[in-house]
């Protein structure tokens, strides 16, 4: 099957700058998808037409895309049965939300298609985005050097030693988690504005010192570059069209939060409810969060768990369970804060709230477990292979664990931590609550499996 799609990367100097062989793919395509700065620079075809019977536009027109296609892609070409072709492309802009563009391309299923994108199609880039609404037979990626590869090539930086993301149509608190000592971010933007809003929380954050840095224009002749430490950068006179570039230098009192599970307690807003730092570690250490992976934190408190689960491993989801209404905006608080907005947080009562969220790879229950049908329901949602942590701190919980342990097996450990306290003029330790916890695998075939 020849592809009927082919995505093509496309510099600052637009479709002028392409090869000759992409240039006639452009000019044999049915329709040319994109921004409307790309659209402006397509080329118009100019070819004889045939007359009589043997004139077929959407024939010609079809085959000859195809043959191009396959000798882009190495395969022989057949001569095409006729040559005429009348240029009855068709210019189509991209319509946000990105949920329209993807309706737009998939209304074009089977006609010969060119999308002409901004640089690599694969990084944060409509290539990428596709990647989950087509087959992979039914669509050909032409990559151009991304603005990040630019980016690193002006400023001297390892691409392979920087975080890259986008910031395109996100919050700029996706910063947050790469906030750390020495880290370089190079960072897709939306407009003018990302720039002064990522200023802002650097100086938050105690990031002020960061030396910032505006790439705009990457490959274009209008190219400029801006540098400048973050307090002292003058965002006025920045364009649309740009990559950020970040080099994090911390104050002296900036709080150190890596992506390692288990954040200072302080870090959280919470009324009480928050599972402790040390227990929080052990416990994201069962979880074991995976790259793409889903989490239900079932009772989520301050969101704690489901935070960290989401900060440990690239693009891991998850879902807050919560009833009670403060503790909800506690929660969205704490995720913005903590650099994963897009933590999903479920009102209502679970389990009943359950059936509106696909299945889990892991499952996290920090109240109510000694509810046997909250576990059931719990244990049913998970996928097989899942990891279900529960941890409990009162005897009707601990029986409830004890009880599921002799039934199902897996690990049961008590966690019990002290801490230095004043007793009058002396220090000695505290402890606080035991934590019973209990960690179980589903098995594939309906056995359980020990961790």
């Amino acid at each position: 099957m020849t592809a009927w799609l082919h995505i093509v990367g496309v510099g600052e100097r637009g479709p002028s700058e392409l090869p000759p062989a992409y240039k006639l793919l452009l000019g044999y395509a049915e329709v040319v998808m994109g921004p409307a700065r790309f659209l402006a620079g397509v080329e118009p075809v100019s070819r004889p037409g045939a007359s009589g019977d043997l004139f077929n536009p959407e024939f010609v027109s079809r085959s000859s895309f195809e043959a191009v296609a396959r000798a882009l892609s190495g395969e022989p070409v057949a001569p095409s049965p006729g040559t005429s072709y009348t240029d009855g492309r068709t210019l189509v802009e991209w319509e946000p939300p990105l949920e329209s563009m993807i309706e737009q391309v998939m209304r074009l299923r089977g006609t010969p298609t060119v999308i002409l994108a901004s640089g690599d199609p694969m990084w944060f880039g409509i290539g990428a985005t596709l990647t989950r609404h087509l087959v992979a037979s039914e669509y050909v990626v032409h990559a151009h050097p991304s603005a990040f590869q630019l980016a690193a090539a002006r400023l001297h930086w390892p691409l392979q030693a920087v975080t890259t993301l986008s910031l395109h149509g996100r919050p700029t608190e996706l910063l947050h988690p790469h906030l750390q000592p020495g880290n370089r971010i190079l960072a897709l933007t939306s407009d003018h504005t990302t720039v002064d809003l990522a200023i802002e929380l650097l100086a938050d954050r105690g990031y002020g010192r960061s030396h910032v840095t505006t790439l705009e224009n990457l490959g274009s002749a209008d190219e400029r570059v801006t540098s400048e430490e973050a307090d002292a950068f003058d965002t006025h006179a920045v364009g649309d069209f740009y990559v950020l570039a970040i080099e994090c230098v911390p104050d002296f009192t900036a709080p150190l939060l890596p992506t390692a599970p288990g954040l200072p307690d302080e870090s959280y807003v919470n009324d009480g409810q928050l599972t402790k730092r040390e227990v929080r570690a052990a416990t994201l250490a069962k979880l074991a969060p995976f790259p793409g992976a889903v989490l239900w934190d079932v009772g989520a408190g301050s969101g704690s768990v489901a935070i960290e689960w989401m900060r440990a491993a690239r693009d891991a989801r998850a879902v807050a369970f919560e009833r009670e209404g403060e503790r909800m905006q506690m929660i969205a608080v704490n995720a913005a804060a903590l650099g994963v907005p897009h933590l999903e947080i479920e009102s209502g009562e679970a389990p009943a709230t359950f059936g509106r969220r696909a299945p889990p790879d892991a499952v996290f229950m920090g109240g109510d477990v000694g509810d046997d049908d909250l576990f059931d329901a719990c244990w049913s949602a998970l996928k097989p292979g899942g990891r279900l942590v529960a941890n409990a701190v009162t005897l009707d919980g601990e029986h409830a664990l004890y009880s599921r342990h002799l039934q199902l097996g897996g690990e049961l450990v008590r966690i019990e931590v002290s801490t230095i306290e004043r007793v009058g003029g002396h220090r000695a330790f505290k402890p606080r609550m035991a934590v019973t916890q209990w960690s179980v695998t589903k098995a594939l075939h309906g056995l359980v499996v020990s961790p």
